[in-house]
């Protein structure tokens, strides 16, 4: 049986080390499923477009295919001040 995740974005320092990774706020958790995955989506082109994050243009739709098709956590080394973490549900 596959292994059901969820996903967390985290806004975060340079370096995205986990003690700048804040649970309390960043809290909203996105389930492997495909609306979901669009609303993960969204809240990283908010953060892009607020300006808390940066994506390289050229990285955009790396980023996208990765959240939207792949592993989303494929998407954190294109992402500079956030991540997006994998825990498992029990």
């Amino acid at each position: 049986m596959k292994e059901k995740k969820a996903f967390i974005f985290f806004n975060c320092d340079e370096d995205k080390s986990q003690k700048s990774m804040n649970v309390f706020y960043n809290q909203e958790i996105y389930r492997d499923l495909k609306v979901a995955r669009k609303a993960l989506l969204t809240k990283v082109e908010e953060e892009q477009a607020e300006g808390r994050i940066h994506i390289a243009e050229d990285n955009v739709e790396v980023v996208r295919q990765a959240i939207l098709e792949g592993d989303p956590t494929d998407a954190t080394p294109f992402i500079q001040y956030g991540a997006i973490e994998s825990f498992a549900i029990v």
